[in-house]
């Protein structure tokens, strides 16, 4: 079945470009890492949140068949999981989306409360990848990780790793750590188990 699916995450600006490649590759070795080597749809970085829902609505309607859906941050914890639009359209503070005529609930892959939520959760491979200037005792707790706000996530992350000389930030650096998130260390979030899920069903 042919595939695409929608990335939040780049920005605009003079980085832009490269920004948009390594958020595509980021992506395409967590796919690798979650088993769909081989059969990974096609991907594209869109940027902001907006530039997502637009082109993901310009492609469900001129889609001639295939599986086609967006990556996003669910910005805020979720109450039912499975309710993606619902979530959009009434809980998320930042854009409350309307649901676009045809669009279903498996078509929005969430991360959440953000990409970083996904990052946080897999402390080996912080360990590893920031060495002993790590601060472990800033990161969040990992339980009942999805229920923490997004800038509490954000926040501490930068936090732990703010004496490291590669520390966290939003863009590049971002994306260089979650290439290197291993899938396992996510198995026991919703928002993972619920991608992995439809993902298994669509591709």
């Amino acid at each position: 079945m042919n595939a695409i699916i929608y990335l939040e995450g780049a920005s605009r600006g003079p980085d832009s470009n490269e920004l948009k490649r390594r958020c595509r590759e980021a992506f395409s070795k967590l796919l690798e890492r979650m088993g769909f080597k081989g059969r990974k749809p096609r991907l594209v970085a869109c940027g902001g949140r907006n530039s997502v829902l637009d082109d993901f609505s310009i492609a469900l309607r001129t889609s001639r068949g295939g599986y086609v859906a967006m990556w996003i941050d669910s910005e805020e914890p979720m109450q039912d999981i499975e309710a993606a639009w619902k979530h959009l359209a009434e809980v998320t503070s930042v854009d409350k989306w309307e649901q676009p005529a045809g669009a279903r609930d498996d078509q929005v892959l969430f991360m959440t409360t953000c990409m970083e939520t996904w990052i946080v959760a897999d402390k080996n491979t912080l360990r590893s990848y920031y060495g002993q200037h790590l601060n472990e005792s800033a990161l969040p707790p990992t339980t009942d990780l999805e229920r923490r706000s997004r800038h509490d996530v954000q926040d501490r992350l930068v936090r732990a790793t703010q004496n490291c000389k590669n520390a966290f930030a939003k863009g590049k650096r971002s994306f260089e750590v979650l290439e290197e998130i291993k899938s396992e260390a996510l198995a026991d979030l919703p928002s993972f188990a619920r991608v992995k899920r439809i993902l298994q069903e669509k591709l």
